[in-house]
């Protein structure tokens, strides 16, 4: 069981990156969307928390900077039907502290947001995981107000995905306090759409 990897970030390509260990030994991770944003640039020195899913076909090695975001995929996996690939599409779309919102208030509407989940499957997800996410305790503050809910569904309906859009509002509202719909995806837009300096 590999259960967390340090090394120096050699390679990214898409949602795999290559961590080099000081041994001399570079292991392939797949990451989530939002955690391929934090990754520092290549050549920096990474620690993640990893998952180590053995199959049929191969290994393959899923890393997290984030305990309680390899928890919520150890959950998803625990799903009838459920693989990893949909696990962390789930999870690149919706952020872990929304995935875990949506199973404990039965939100079908944003599962079926993420690629690979249709209603029914959606709906069995929440049957199959509800008592099992029972014990994560997540910050409700923004993704309940009324307001900031709203201003996420006009965001993820102009086709941003639902965890960039959470982060936006989220970064809206404590820094400004806004609480409109209107003003607080004016301002969600604002930052979305400015240019952020990335590595390549």
């Amino acid at each position: 069981m590999i259960a967390t990897l340090t090394g120096v970030l050699a390679e990214r390509t898409g949602d795999t990156l290559i961590v080099q260990t000081e041994g001399g030994v570079g292991y392939a991770v797949t990451v989530p969307l939002g955690v391929h944003e934090r990754l520092p640039e290549i050549g920096s020195r990474v620690s993640l928390f990893t998952e180590l899913v053995v199959r049929e076909d191969g290994w393959a090695l899923y890393g997290f900077d984030r305990a309680g975001e390899r928890r919520v995929f150890q959950r998803l996996l625990a799903a009838s039907g459920f693989g990893p690939r949909l696990a962390l599409a789930v999870l690149s779309t919706l952020g872990p502290e929304r995935t875990v919102l949506s199973i404990q208030d039965r939100d079908i509407a944003a599962l079926s947001t993420v690629n690979g989940i249709g209603k029914k499957k959606a709906e069995r997800l929440v049957v199959e995981l509800q008592d099992k996410f029972k014990d994560f305790r997540v910050d409700t503050t923004i993704s309940r107000r009324r307001g900031s809910d709203a201003a996420v569904r006009a965001l993820t309906a102009l086709g941003y995905p639902a965890a960039a859009a959470e982060a936006a509002v989220r970064e809206v509202v404590a820094t400004i306090g806004a609480e409109d719909t209107a003003q607080i995806v004016r301002l969600a837009l604002q930052q979305l759409t400015t240019p952020r300096k990335t590595h390549v």
